[in-house]
Formats: C-alpha cells, structure tokens, sequence
C-alpha cells in the first residue's frame, strides 16, 4: 500500500511540507518491514506521528538538564549508557520518526539497518528522512507491532513503543484520522 503525500496530511495536517519530504522515505520503509495493510499503516502513522510531533521532530527535544536522565542513574544503564556523566545522553537521545534511544537501542538498529554499528558513532544519520523512516520501521518489526496492530492493540503498541502511555489521546486521534484516511471498510 503507497501513501500519497495528500494522505499525510490528511492524517498529520500539522506535518505541513514535511509531508512531502517523507511520504517516499515512509513508503519505502514500510514496505521492507510488512507494515503493509490499512490496519498496519494507520496505527504506525499514528505512533510515528505523535512521537516526530508530525514529522517535525527527528531528534528529542530537551537540554542539557532533561536530557542528563540518559547519562547516569538506572535509566542510563538500562539503555546502554555509561555509569559516568559523559554526554551518553546527549549522544544517544531519542532520534528518527520513533525517537531510538540509548547506546544499546542504537547498536541494535544499526545492526539491523547497517550490519555494522555505524550509529554508535554517526547517531545523528536518523535525523534525515530515509534513516528517520528505516529506524521507526525496524523498531515495529523487531517488536512485534505488525501482529497487534492486525488485532487493535493499540494500547499494547503505544506501551511497547514509550513505556506507558505517554500522550495517548493524541495517538489515538492521530489514529482515528489514519483509518478514516485508509480504511475503506468498517472494522478494517
């Protein structure tokens, strides 16, 4: 299933002209991860959507301050991080249209993506469209979110996705929009 620029921003109007910068990015990368049919698309847009505040967004906004929760402290090891204040949370802050974080996030994908682990050196490469895109697709693929978007899990997916429920009414607007956009039928 192709996206048109238009059905972005039927579903993202606030994603403006990045619309048009990513509908190929997104296309192609859902395509190489099965994210393929009305139910899997819509509930993929509406995560990347609110995560990328509709595109705006490929790395996570924050200082030096907010960011510091990646750099030392149990969240930091729980992503990878070095124990010591060394910028690790600066470095490997949330990037792409899904927000990868963490040096262990960004091996993994850079595995996935590279074969190799590029990122952990080059972690701004998913800030631009084709990685932004590729990183989001891998992220859903490797956590299973094609098989529960297929059952409407979209609670499960945001879980999996941020931990909680972090902005869920705005996903779940985002949501309804993107089934109005691409499902043709009910309960599709």
């Amino acid at each position: 299933m192709q996206l048109t620029e238009q059905d972005l921003l039927n579903i993202l109007p606030n994603a403006r002209s990045q619309a048009g910068v990513f509908v190929s990015a997104l296309n192609t990368a859902m395509a190489g991860h099965h994210i393929d049919t009305p139910k899997r698309v819509a509930a993929f847009l509406a995560q990347v959507g609110h995560e990328s505040g509709q595109l705006q967004y490929v790395r996570e906004l924050g200082n030096n301050q907010y960011l510091s929760k990646y750099d030392t402290g149990t969240l930091a090891l729980r992503l990878g991080n070095t124990p010591e204040a060394d910028g690790d949370g600066q470095k490997y802050r949330g990037r792409g249209l899904i927000q990868i974080t963490g040096r262990n996030n960004y091996r993994q994908c850079s595995l996935g993506l590279f074969g190799d682990e590029r990122l952990l050196a080059l972690p701004e490469l998913l800030e631009q469209p084709q990685w932004a895109a590729e990183s989001a697709a891998w992220f859903w693929a490797q956590n299973g979110l094609n098989e529960l978007a297929d059952r409407d899990q979209f609670n499960s997916i945001t879980r999996r996705i941020n931990g909680g429920l972090n902005g869920l009414q705005d996903r779940l607007d985002i949501w309804a929009r993107a089934r109005a956009v691409l499902c043709q039928s009910p309960g599709v």
